[in-house]
């Protein structure tokens, strides 16, 4: 059985869920999803297919609760994320391999490089923990329980820093996702041309702007998230003092969106 779990503590982070949620149902109609919450009682979910307690409360609860799924095949998703085309196929790659993520951004950066133990090629950056893809299996059964592990033990407050680690000394089957399914730049709609790719899966810390920046509007769309996306960018690069850039990407008109030819 084929499904989606959500780790969400706090109302507030409950109630993203339910956004996300809502364009799952949207556009993957019939496919089940599960919450994991501190607050089973909360209002509004009854719109999951199951509620479950989660084990242990913390900031990176979701290592706790990834094992626990009811599923054969899970996708885990991060509740700032938008479901915003059908999934299709994608859980065919589990035929072949155990579990699947895509890439992180700013792989550039020191955050992205960050290992714990491991020293690894630039071209091995971390993989992002808020989109998921995994099978039910002894091994990653293991690999989770290992991954884990090193976070309680490591007494980093970042996930990604061990999951590195973890996936370079690990013999687990693993495949990188395209971006198109964890789609943390959205800007890259701009660049993309029409046959590159199919947006399935939306994910950005600007839909919790609204938690965190005083004043912030909440954001429940593409089409918003691009626009605040596209006024970051260019903030971005003004302040790089490049005005080739910045005369590029303020001359760029509506990306092609999802349903929007």
């Amino acid at each position: 059985m084929d499904g989606v779990i959500y780790v969400a503590t706090g109302a507030d982070y409950v109630d993203l869920a339910l956004q996300s949620l809502a364009t799952l149902r949207a556009s993957n109609p019939g496919l089940s999803a599960d919450l994991f919450t501190d607050d089973t009682r909360a209002s509004g979910l009854d719109l999951f297919d199951a509620v479950h307690s989660v084990p242990i409360v913390h900031p990176r609860a979701k290592l706790e609760c990834m094992a626990l799924t009811r599923f054969d095949r899970t996708l885990f998703l991060d509740a700032d994320t938008l479901v915003v085309g059908d999934l299709g196929n994608v859980w065919d790659i589990l035929d072949r391999f155990d579990l699947a993520m895509a890439h992180d951004v700013r792989r550039a950066s020191d955050l992205i490089r960050e290992g714990l133990d491991a020293t690894t090629p630039y071209a091995f950056p971390q993989l992002n923990s808020g989109v998921v893809l995994y099978r039910r299996s002894a091994a990653v059964a293991d690999f989770l329980a290992d991954w884990l592990s090193r976070f309680h033990s490591s007494g980093v407050t970042r996930d990604q820093i061990v999951l590195k680690d973890a996936l370079w000394q690990s013999d687990i089957r693993f495949y990188v996702l395209p971006p198109e399914f964890n789609l943390r730049r959205v800007t890259m709609l701009d660049a993309w041309e029409p046959m590159d790719a199919e947006v399935k899966i939306v994910h950005s810390h600007r839909l919790m702007d609204h938690l965190r920046v005083p004043g912030a509007v909440r954001i429940g769309d593409l089409h918003t998230l691009l626009r605040v996306e596209r006024e970051a960018l260019v903030s971005e690069w003004r302040a790089e003092d490049d005005p080739d850039r910045i005369g590029w990407f303020t001359s760029k008109r509506g990306a092609r969106l999802p349903g929007h030819p």
